[in-house]
């Protein structure tokens, strides 16, 4: 069997790539239109080290990833391009796999049913100790209910003899 190994740092390349994917097609219709950098992010009230952020694709400098997809869905609906392509492209890094954190929850999953298994005979054994208390205290007092009315009885069949 082939064993698969992972990268992390290919991941991160992956997740990159999309936004870098929109920020070469944002950057190649702005300057098809000929605006520079500022006139777009002052149109669009927006930072311009967020906009050349964005064509770049360099998340470390942007916000978290909703306001980024806000961003650039308004500056694909300014330079009027098709807005629901590009975010179609943005939502491919959701869709990528992470296999390490499959196996993590692969893993807590197995050691969890692990654990349930080892304490379920210990579980058996408690609930048949307790049953079997409870067993021999209930009998017990039932031998000693019948004996009492035994013993109470007796005398009454002799009191009984004696009045004959």
């Amino acid at each position: 069997m082939k064993e698969i190994k992972f990268n992390p740092e290919d991941n991160t390349k992956n997740e990159q790539s999309s936004l870098k994917r929109i920020g070469n097609f944002i950057k190649e219709a702005r300057l098809s239109r000929d605006q520079s950098i500022e006139e777009l992010a002052s149109d669009l009230k927006i930072g311009s080290h967020q906009l050349k952020a964005i064509e770049e694709g360099n998340e470390e400098e942007l916000p978290e990833k909703v306001f980024v997809k806000a961003m650039v869905r308004r500056i694909s609906q300014k330079l009027k391009l098709d807005t629901e392509f590009i975010m179609n492209e943005f939502n491919t890094e959701k869709q990528e796999i992470k296999i390490e954190e499959i196996v993590e929850e692969v893993a807590k999953k197995t050691n969890k049913n692990r654990k349930s298994m080892d304490t379920s005979p210990l579980g058996f054994w408690i609930f048949i100790l307790i049953s079997s208390i409870l067993g021999l205290v209930s009998s017990s007092l039932i031998f000693n209910l019948f004996s009492e009315s035994l013993q109470d009885q007796n005398p009454k069949k002799e009191i009984i003899k004696k009045t004959k």
